[in-house]
């Protein structure tokens, strides 16, 4: 398999091959597991730098997007993940640590360089998992944006969550809604990244509900609004 990147848009120590091959493994298993629709896959850009940003439910919301975005991507993901074997294996695969609650440039400014390569970037704006709705959002994502000279593509996720109080599900129904990618307004300062954070929170929050509405009429006996 060939990747539509360069070396240069991977952080050093990443496997490329391993990369390809691990996403098209996750991208089969999960539409073998579960019932999985995905809705205007053609919105992610095949070339350029892109800052990916998604609400945040569950575990499987980044292995799922690793394998649909269709190019080599790295993930900011906390440090407590990268222990064990997946502490081997992580960084193969081009991926961040990042401390929480901390001042932790390092993985940030690698982040900048693999966007300035023309690199993908994926970042859960909302910082840890919780409902999805995107109540709040952190501007590490639109700071990484405007450093990197990147667009930003907002991508909502929906099923992956099991209920409160829930068994284990049968290939569960999970919906994903891609949005169109939008540019970062010019500027500098911390004004510019809280505006374009809250731009970025206001369009990520629209598609959520713009996708648990579509999934509401998908569901038996749901009845479609007056005038739509």
């Amino acid at each position: 398999m060939s990747s539509e990147l360069p070396q240069a848009a991977a952080p050093p120590g990443t496997w490329l091959w391993l990369q390809d091959f691990t996403r098209w493994i996750g991208t089969w298993c999960f539409y073998v597991g579960y019932r999985l629709r995905v809705r205007h896959r053609e919105r992610i850009p095949r070339i350029g730098p892109v800052v990916v940003v998604a609400n945040h439910s569950a575990m499987i919301d980044g292995p799922l997007l690793y394998g649909l975005i269709g190019r080599p991507s790295s993930f900011l993901i906390k440090q407590e993940m990268f222990r064990g074997p997946l502490g081997w294996v992580l960084p193969w695969l081009g991926q961040l640590p990042v401390r929480r609650g901390a001042a932790d440039r390092a993985p940030l400014l690698t982040a900048v360089r693999l966007l300035r390569d023309g690199g993908v970037v994926v970042v859960f704006p909302e910082g840890t998992r919780g409902e999805g709705d995107v109540a709040n959002a952190q501007q590490g994502a639109a700071w990484l944006a405007r450093a990197g000279g990147a667009r930003m593509l907002p991508v909502a996720i929906r099923g992956t969550r099991r209920p409160p109080g829930s068994n284990r599900r049968f290939r569960p129904r999970v919906d994903v809604l891609v949005g169109e990618p939008f540019a970062v307004p010019p500027g500098t300062g911390r004004a510019v990244v809280a505006a374009a954070t809250t731009e970025m929170r206001d369009r990520l929050a629209t598609l959520v509900t713009e996708l648990d509405g579509i999934r509401h009429l998908g569901r038996p006996g749901a009845s479609r609004p007056e005038g739509a």
